[in-house]
């Protein structure tokens, strides 16, 4: 389940040219580059070796001490960043994992964008060196504006759901985890290029994002053909699985046959991803479900219908009329970690 390779750049792409990687450079930051590292670190108040330390975890290549690659941007970041840790917002344990959340988004980000804007270049007939010029000044400023938007409607988001945690007393942290994986990918990936393997991967992740938001739920993350998907409620998180299985095994829909596996309980969430032993369950689970199947743990299904079901591997009973559900009891299983767990097969009603 390894992540498929970038694409290749499309080999009509010139050598750059160093004058318009300049311009970009001056564009996008504001200003010429006249500072070296000492130079920004003393400007910020900042200590040089902790200045590095930053700018290495925001993933920044490594400039030579006497390298003037920087600007006053760099001041000014570098002190709001101090100001940060000033007010103990960014603590030690918290800084380095807050700094390195933020470049490795970024990075990914950027690395789509930009590769975004040279192939409309190249489909358009532009010089890339040159579009990359004039996209800088007419582009940038609004995406910038639309991150900032979407970035800040998330912090809402997130912040709802807290804030509806603690007005409920729980005080808890009980979320259904669910990964789907692609059944057959490493077959059909060997068939396609990188190009057709971006495009398909992308198309899945679409529809698979629409179908969790319509049934509130988050992707956290994708690994390769893999995603993980967390959902506040059971019934969410079934739902999810249910219909993005159901969706693979329609032969009318381009929409790849897919496995789940989902688990239910207390996790831990930092830095936008989810630990823990639900999580660690739900992929194992994952391992072993069968093509088009959802397998679930014994803690989604106490959630989903209010017992824990036998320590026995004997079949439960049917649940009753009124539940969406049916829940087909496995032989217990073993995967890496764990010993012999309650499974069950979910399926519609």
């Amino acid at each position: 389940m390894a992540a498929p390779e970038p694409p290749a750049a499309p080999a009509s792409v010139p050598s750059a040219d160093p004058g318009a990687l300049d311009a970009v450079e001056t564009r996008l930051l504001g200003e010429e580059p006249t500072l070296d590292q000492a130079e920004v670190a003393e400007q910020a108040g900042m200590s040089l070796d902790v200045a590095r330390q930053l700018w290495h975890l925001l993933g920044f290549a490594h400039a030579e001490p006497e390298e003037r690659a920087f600007t006053q941007s760099d001041v000014h970041a570098l002190r709001l960043t101090k100001d940060l840790i000033d007010l103990g917002i960014l603590s030690p344990d918290r800084q380095d994992g807050l700094v390195r959340t933020l470049g490795r988004s970024f990075a990914r980000l950027a690395e789509w964008q930009v590769g975004l804007l040279a192939d409309i270049a190249v489909e358009s007939g532009i010089d890339p060196t040159e579009g990359l010029v004039g996209l800088a000044d007419e582009v940038v400023p609004k995406v910038e504006a639309l991150q900032n938007f979407v970035w800040r409607r998330h912090l809402l988001s997130v912040a709802s759901r807290m804030l509806a945690v603690a007005d409920s007393g729980a005080g808890t942290s009980d979320r259904g985890v669910c990964f789907v994986d692609i059944v057959g990918y490493t077959s059909r990936s060997r068939n396609l290029s990188d190009r057709e393997l971006v495009s398909w991967l992308e198309a899945f992740e679409t529809s698979a994002l629409d179908i969790v938001i319509e049934h509130h739920g988050r992707i956290i993350k994708n690994i390769g053909d893999e995603l993980l998907i967390v959902a506040d409620s059971a019934e969410d998180v079934a739902e999810i699985a249910l219909e993005l299985t159901r969706r693979g095994a329609d032969e009318s829909n381009d929409f790849p046959e897919v496995r789940a596996g989902v688990a239910y309980g207390e996790v831990v969430t930092r830095l936008g991803d989810v630990f823990g032993p639900v999580v660690n369950i739900a992929a194992r689970l994952t391992t072993v479900a069968r093509p088009g199947s959802v397998l679930i743990d014994r803690g989604m299904y106490a959630a989903l219908t209010g017992t824990e079901g036998s320590d026995t591997d004997e079949p439960e009973p049917e649940s009753g009329d009124g539940s969406p559900y049916r829940f087909r009891r496995l032989r217990r299983v073993s995967v890496k970690g764990y010993s012999r767990l309650h499974t069950w097969v979910l399926q519609a009603r």
